[in-house]
């Protein structure tokens, strides 16, 4: 019997600089070549879609033929329950969940408990679930209803990296992740505000374009707390390599991350880290790679920050700690291995 077709349906601009745009380039780009993986595109509109997105996906996934194996990204699997439904007879599906929609930081109510029940009801449909974290394995379970037999995780890879020197004057922080709320950018600038006494700069390297009035509310709060000068909004740039090895301290408070590719990537570097103790965060960042203190707490964040810049013995710890651990992390063939096995286990 002819193996079947695979795609790897994904919303929007594929080269866009977040972790979640990251780990689907790096999957398809070494899925295609074993399995003919192909990039099926869909509408930029998700995970908010119109009608007409909708339609556009519908559309998409009706054109594929009989017995196609169809991966899709979770910012539109999330919404394409009554698609997944008309077509699952013909087309087998596979959901990818980075993070529940439903769960992001700064939804109403009512926007989050129509998310949830949407997601629910589209990833009870999936003939498999592909997750990037053990977390993220038990919220699907706990919260979304998933069978855990369902359900496979294939944490992210990451690339092997020289390891940065730590000894800019003055230290280098730096903060890899899109400007939206989940992020906690605000926790940092507050945490930042009561360090003005020390030397160091910062740089906040990450799209800002996902949420306009976020962003214009981080470049307020730097300006309320005169950081102007010693705080950079970068963008996103094409080489976190450059950035990450330049940089002294790697620092992001988020309130939740199903994995968390920044982290990973810094520790490649020996990067020592401050973060908040939310999600998989502690599941990636070992107690020997840095401090993990409570989310939304610009009091401690300021101190785990203080108590590095003051100590460089303790900064030398958490940097060779931060490289084993990094050493340690599996590569991107072991994550496309992962997601080979359960996508030719439905191909057969």
């Amino acid at each position: 019997m002819t193996a079947r077709r695979t795609v790897f349906a994904i919303p929007g601009d594929i080269t866009q600089r977040t972790g979640g745009y990251g780990y689907d380039r790096r999957i398809l780009a070494e899925l295609g070549p074993t399995i003919g993986m192909e990039h099926l595109p869909l509408s930029g509109g998700f995970p908010d879609p119109s009608a007409a997105d909708l339609d556009a996906a519908a559309a998409s996934f009706a054109a594929l033929g009989d017995r196609t194996v169809v991966l899709v990204d979770g910012l539109a699997y999330a919404l394409l329950a009554d698609v997944v439904r008309r077509e699952r007879e013909r087309l087998a599906f596979v959901a990818l969940c980075h993070h529940p929609l439903a769960l992001e930081t700064g939804l109403d109510p009512e926007t989050a408990a129509r998310l949830k029940r949407q997601e629910t009801e589209a990833l009870a449909l999936a003939r498999a679930v592909i997750v990037t974290s053990p977390p993220t394995a038990d919220l699907l379970v706990q919260a979304f209803g998933v069978p855990r037999p369902a359900i496979t995780v294939a944490v992210p890879g990451t690339d092997p990296r020289p390891a940065s020197p730590c000894a800019g004057s003055p230290p280098v922080l730096v903060t890899l992740a899109t400007l939206t709320k989940r992020k906690g950018h605000d926790v940092l600038v507050d945490a930042l505000a009561r360090l003005t006494d020390l030397a160091w700069r910062a740089d906040f390297v990450g799209g800002t374009h996902f949420d306009p009035d976020w962003t214009a509310e981080i470049e307020a709060r730097i300006a309320r707390a005169g950081l102007g000068e010693r705080v950079r909004l970068s963008g996103p740039v094409d080489d976190t390599a450059g950035v990450l090895g330049a940089a002294d301290l790697f620092v992001l408070p988020s309130r939740y991350e199903g994995y968390g590719m920044a982290f990973a990537e810094a520790m490649a570097h020996g990067l020592p880290i401050v973060a908040a103790r939310a999600g998989a965060v502690p599941d990636v960042v070992p107690e020997t790679a840095g401090i993990l203190v409570p989310p939304d707490d610009p009091d401690a964040l300021a101190a785990a920050i203080r108590s590095m810049l003051h100590d460089r013995a303790l900064i030398e710890r958490y940097r060779e700690g931060s490289r084993a651990a990094g050493a340690a992390l599996p590569g991107w063939g072991d994550a496309a291995g992962i997601i080979r096995g359960v996508l030719e286990g439905i191909r057969r």
